[in-house]
């Protein structure tokens, strides 16, 4: 993602050194001390025609944004400002910033708030525009470093106020809003140079400090890091913590109208994936998921699970999980095949127990 090389040179002075003959055996003498003395001080002044060579790579400013590593008048040249040295000091670390009517074109850029750090508590629409910085860009990635925006009206948990909008991608993006803090979205570029992307946080209603911190990276093709299709979330590493968006244990709602793919992938040597329910330290319960089983309370909701396409359970909201099965107990009831999850409590039964859930499948749906 940061592989363009930079080539710097210093000013330097040239010196013409004349070389004086004299015969004879002394004469000889003095012409090797001559020689001696010249390849002395031609080895000091080739020392200064030194090319320092440094790859644009990531890097951490001071103030603990991730940037590039360029030269200072590349840096001034592409828009962004130095946030300390790199490269040993021959480079500056350069961030990029972009807020309301700005286009991103550089990798690693971050999409802030105005008058950011500062809240915003205005009405409006703050767009930003995406462009591939080459054709060799297959997906963006979102990390929501800050994310807060006003929730979900509490009847129908509808973002009808604040929206976070993702438009011109390739598969379709839901609208969230609300607590979004750690959260990420992987967003399908499209092929070749593509047709520009646009990122828009839409404000209104009643007075609310909003702020927002998004670091926006241009996945290549070929990385490792690239997403499966489909997969609006992607997960790397053995372990790990999936939250849904405006995950809140505090006042939370599950957001409305919310259909895409989490993605986990496989690592060598696993052939399975287990899920265990966090604990809701907030509330001080284990109860940590709850689709369509929020009482508003801190009682325990059983878990109800079902089958795609029949089944009395999770007929609105669930979670897929294919082939789900409980850890360390047989699933009961007359459901064999469960990949429906829903309620108040992680199970692969109709249960008040939080059952870890082990699947062979690396991609879930809700």
């Amino acid at each position: 993602m940061f592989d363009s090389k930079v080539l710097v040179m210093f000013a330097f002075v040239f010196v013409v050194i004349c070389s004086v003959r004299v015969e004879g055996r002394q004469g000889a003498r003095n012409n090797r001390r001559m020689q001696d003395a010249l390849n002395y001080r031609q080895s000091r002044f080739l020392s200064l025609f030194t090319f320092v060579q440094f790859s644009n790579q990531e890097c951490m400013g001071t103030g603990g944004e991730n940037g590039t590593c360029l030269t200072s008048a590349q840096c001034t040249q592409r828009g962004g400002t130095g946030g300390g040295p790199c490269a040993g000091g021959y480079g500056i670390c350069c961030i990029f910033m972009a807020t309301c009517g700005m286009t991103i074109r550089e990798n690693g850029t971050y999409f802030v708030n105005t008058g950011y750090p500062t809240p915003y508590d205005g009405t409006g629409s703050c767009q930003i525009t995406l462009m591939k910085m080459n054709a060799d860009i297959c997906q963006y990635r979102l990390d929501f470093l800050q994310f807060q925006l006003m929730g979900p009206e509490q009847q129908n948990n509808i973002c009808n106020n604040d929206q976070f909008i993702v438009s011109g991608g390739g598969s379709p993006v839901p609208p969230i809003c609300g607590l979004n803090n750690g959260n990420h979205m992987y967003i399908d570029a499209g092929s070749g140079l593509g047709t520009p992307m646009t990122l828009s946080m839409i404000t209104s209603g009643p007075s609310f400090r909003r702020n927002w911190k998004i670091r926006v990276v241009q996945i290549p093709c070929t990385s490792i890091y690239r997403a499966e299709d489909g997969c609006l979330q992607y997960y790397t590493g053995v372990a790990g913590q999936i939250m849904s968006f405006n995950y809140d244990p505090a006042n939370g709602l599950q957001l409305s109208n919310q259909d895409y793919g989490i993605c986990i992938r496989t690592e060598r040597n696993f052939c399975g994936i287990q899920y265990t329910q966090c604990p809701d330290t907030v509330n001080n319960r284990s109860q940590s998921f709850t689709l369509s089983g929020n009482t508003g309370n801190n009682n325990q909701v059983p878990a109800m699970v079902g089958s795609t396409g029949t089944g009395n359970f999770c007929q609105n909201d669930y979670l897929i999980i294919p082939m789900a099965s409980n850890v360390g107990r047989p699933v009961l009831g007359q459901i064999t095949s469960v990949d429906r999850i829903c309620g108040g409590t992680l199970s692969a039964d109709v249960t008040l127990n939080e059952t870890p859930v082990r699947s062979k499948s690396f991609k879930i749906v809700t």
